[in-house]
């Protein structure tokens, strides 16, 4: 896989998030290219054993200029997707008050196509090592309620979610959060 390197101001060598996911389609479709990862809010975090994975839900810095005829006829403002990182390992986090913005940096680290990825932010310090692929799942667009939720109406890109799910399913629904 190539990727393009990037210097960030913390001396980390960040790797473009676009040459890291393994499915970009679904957000190029949208913003024509993959947006940057700054200034993104985490909703949350879900570990599984399985893998092991991080997934993380994540509201994109902006919404697209050229959205879809039907999101703008239902008034939706914020764009939502989930980033599953694999084989992780030495994950930490330190304090977690949700939802929290900040920035998501990946940068190689060690042999055998690994990378570190962090998040820093208000309320949120998080790190770990992963594979340098990247799964983009769940691409939906919702209205910000006036609390800053994420509850209410989800019209979701995936065909298959869009007839299963008109708002994002409770942490239970393992078709959902675990496929």
């Amino acid at each position: 896989m190539s990727y393009t390197p990037l210097t960030s101001g913390g001396g980390w060598v960040a790797m473009a998030a676009e040459a890291l996911l393994v499915n970009p389609e679904a957000l190029r479709s949208l913003y024509g290219h993959v947006p940057d990862l700054r200034r993104v809010r985490i909703r949350s975090i879900n570990l599984n054993w399985r893998g092991p994975t991080v997934t993380l839900r994540v509201d994109l810095p902006s919404f697209p200029g050229s959205a879809p005829q039907e999101w703008l006829d239902e008034g939706v403002d914020s764009v939502q997707c989930q980033f599953e990182f694999l084989a992780v390992e030495g994950i930490s986090l330190v304090d977690w008050a949700p939802p929290v913005r900040g920035d998501i940096e990946m940068a190689p680290w060690g042999r055998e196509r690994r990378m570190r990825v962090t998040f820093r932010g208000g309320g949120a310090v998080l790190g770990f090592d992963c594979n340098e692929s990247v799964c983009v799942k769940h691409v939906s667009a919702f209205k910000i309620q006036d609390d800053g939720s994420d509850s209410g109406r989800r019209l979701f890109v995936s065909k298959v979610n869009a007839r299963r799910h008109t708002s994002l399913p409770g942490t239970d629904e393992k078709t959902f959060y675990e496929r």
